[in-house]
């Protein structure tokens, strides 16, 4: 099992890595990171079959925060961020804001998803992430879609 968690953390981030035409662009060097933390992060959740969705859940949401606010923050505000994102995409009502805040180093940020809809056969939400580091904030919008094992992917 612990074979197939290294595999999936591995894995995701390698096929993200191909992204851009003449290869990995910053934002796609940062994705990888955000992925490959949060596959990591998400590894340490969950038990058996759960702890590989864990996984593979973290290293999703990490990837959609790994983009370019990921490089400001450390280990526990990505994992802060990341529950919060997932939470939101998951459970959120639309247009509500779902905060979290480190207390070790006062960045914070809130994510607001939108109304859920159908593409294809696929649940998906547009949302925005707003991070605070240091009083500025920093803003990305994105669509994610739920995969049929229940983790999420961005797609835009």
């Amino acid at each position: 099992m612990r074979l197939l968690r290294i595999a999936a953390v591995i894995t995701i981030p390698a096929l993200l890595a191909g992204c851009g035409p003449n290869g990995p662009s910053k934002a796609d060097t940062g994705l990888v990171g955000g992925a490959v933390a949060g596959g990591l992060i998400g590894s340490s959740f969950g038990k058996g079959n759960g702890n590989v969705l864990a996984t593979a859940a973290g290293a999703v949401v990490g990837g959609i925060i790994g983009n370019e606010i990921g490089r400001s923050l450390d280990e526990r505000d990505r994992l802060l961020a990341q529950q919060t994102e997932f939470d939101a995409l998951e459970r959120g009502e639309s247009g509500r804001v779902r905060t979290w805040r480190n207390p070790d180093n006062g960045r914070y940020g809130e994510v607001v998803p939108s109304r859920p809809y159908r593409r294809g056969a696929r649940d998906c939400r547009d949302y925005t992430h707003k991070v605070y580091i240091d009083g500025r904030p920093q803003a990305m919008r994105g669509t994610a879609c739920r995969n049929p094992d229940g983790t999420w992917s961005n797609v835009g």
